[in-house]
């Protein structure tokens, strides 16, 4: 008898780790009562490139490439603001509580704008995970214009 429960306590277990290893992996966290964004510790949101093409459907956001040098866009950006010149143009952007979307490359220079933003009281900030490296991975559009 114990040896049949150790066999099933084995099956509910494997089952669960298969269960967790197929779940969605690297999506931004949501909230489980209103289903926003969770933002990360450094007040922002880390946003993958899926959910950013999801959001592209229904644009209601800045997008803001701040990768320098330029090396090409997606479709859709707004702005070019480099990463390192953040607080010398935030007369471009909208107000504090308008909805920002950065990425870059990789990720890091991205990651300096969105942390920057937050700390200058911007509070519905969203960095594109991966760059446009990742966007460009997973097979979305792309645009390099003469500049």
């Amino acid at each position: 008898m114990l040896g049949r429960r150790k066999w099933w306590l084995f099956g509910v277990l494997a089952l669960a780790v298969l269960i967790a290893a197929c779940a969605p992996q690297g999506e931004a966290p949501r909230s489980e009562t209103t289903g926003e964004f969770v933002k990360n510790a450094d007040g922002y949101v880390d946003i993958t490139v899926d959910q950013l093409q999801q959001m592209l459907q229904n644009k209601d956001f800045l997008l803001v490439n701040v990768h320098i040098p330029y090396e090409g866009e997606i479709p859709g950006t707004d702005l070019f603001i480099p990463f390192n010149e953040i607080d010398a143009n935030l007369d471009k952007l909208p107000d504090k509580n308008a909805k920002i979307v950065v990425y870059c490359r990789s990720g890091a220079m991205s990651t300096v704008a969105a942390k920057r933003l937050a700390e200058l009281g911007y509070t519905n900030v969203y960095e594109l995970d991966g760059g446009f490296k990742a966007w460009r991975a997973a097979g979305y559009p792309f645009e390099v214009k003469n500049q």
